[in-house]
């Protein structure tokens, strides 16, 4: 079943949340919008699990929320008081109805993950379409203390090695989803093109 992007009417800055129903009912993410939970609730009677792409505010703070409302367990990759799973490089991860493997792809935040399946790739932070920046294919800023853009890089190109022709569609942590069918370019060219823009090495944001 598709994804829901259940953040679509936020008012505040927040990352797309996405509930994806199917046989393992799975929110990516938890972002800031008071209220998620219920969203959520609107089109599921069950929630089995949440995965965080990584830690950052604006992907975690409603988090307790969602899980003070549903049996859910949560999977991330850095440590969290409330994890119940602990995912590594490699792992295979049902989202809805399709098997993911999760890939570390730090720079953006060093607990970072991305999820890729046959048909989607979750990309979090690290690769987006459009964000202001870019509109058809960017990443994640790297200018912040703790950041990286070599390891961005690393983490980028790490996606390509692993991603099937099959994705067709991308859902990344904040700007639009992305689907082949309604665009000119494939996922892999929309991944090249972020990766050809963080070589450059320039701000992101030069006026900032």
């Amino acid at each position: 079943m598709e994804p829901i992007t259940v953040t679509e009417r936020a008012e505040q800055f927040t990352c797309n949340v996405y509930l994806v129903p199917g046989e393992t009912p799975t929110l990516v993410d938890a972002g800031t919008m008071p209220g998620v939970e219920q969203v959520v609730d609107e089109h599921v009677d069950e929630l089995d699990q949440v995965v965080v792409t990584h830690q950052d505010f604006d992907h975690v703070q409603q988090l307790d929320a969602v899980l003070d409302t549903f049996d859910a367990d949560l999977l991330a990759y850095g440590d969290h008081a409330r994890r119940d799973v602990e995912l590594e490089d490699g792992d295979t991860v049902t989202i809805g109805d399709e098997d993911c493997e999760v890939v570390y792809t730090p720079g953006h935040a060093d607990d970072h993950v991305s999820f890729i399946g046959e048909t989607r790739l979750y990309s979090g932070d690290v690769v987006v379409y459009n964000d202001g920046a870019f509109d058809d294919g960017s990443f994640g800023r790297t200018d912040k203390p703790g950041q990286s853009r070599e390891e961005l890089i690393d983490s980028i190109e790490t996606i390509l090695d692993r991603l099937p022709d099959s994705v067709s569609r991308m859902y990344a942590g904040h700007g639009d989803v992305y689907r082949e069918e309604e665009g000119d370019d494939t996922i892999r060219e929309v991944v090249e093109r972020a990766l050809e823009r963080a070589k450059r090495r320039e701000p992101k944001y030069p006026d900032e």
